[in-house]
């Protein structure tokens, strides 16, 4: 016992015309291309050296960065020498640790300056970043 309506159903549609479901999911497929940001971390950039005996340093306290230009920054804010001097009183008191992360091109006087005010204030552990090879 076939009832009218389905059998219209089965004899009427032959096939599903998917057109308009192709434009639907083009449309969704653009407006989450433009809707979605591409957010660019905003940094600092730093080339590191290269170095075939790296190892991974797990945990930080202060991580300083000195640039291309010389310049000093302490979590992506510049610092001047004064204010990196407090600033590692302050780690050397709660025994943290130090990462110097210096450009390539960076001075290595600079470098060393920054290091011997960590030694001098009393912080023993100081490390440089490196890119492995």
């Amino acid at each position: 016992m076939h009832f009218r309506r389905h059998m219209e159903l089965e004899h009427g549609l032959r096939q599903i015309d998917i057109a308009p479901l192709i434009d639907m999911v083009f449309q969704l497929l653009i407006f989450f291309m433009l809707t979605s940001s591409f957010v660019m971390q905003p940094g600092i950039k730093v080339n590191l050296p290269r170095a075939v005996t790296s190892e991974v340093v797990k945990y930080e306290n202060l991580e300083v960065a000195i640039s291309s230009e010389n310049v000093i920054y302490i979590n992506g804010k510049v610092i001047t020498i004064e204010e990196l001097k407090t600033l590692l009183k302050q780690a050397a008191r709660a025994k943290g640790s130090i990462l110097i992360k210096a450009d390539r091109r960076a001075s290595l006087g600079r470098i060393v300056e920054v290091w011997d005010m960590c030694r001098d204030l009393g912080i023993t552990q100081i490390n440089i970043a490196t890119n492995q090879e």
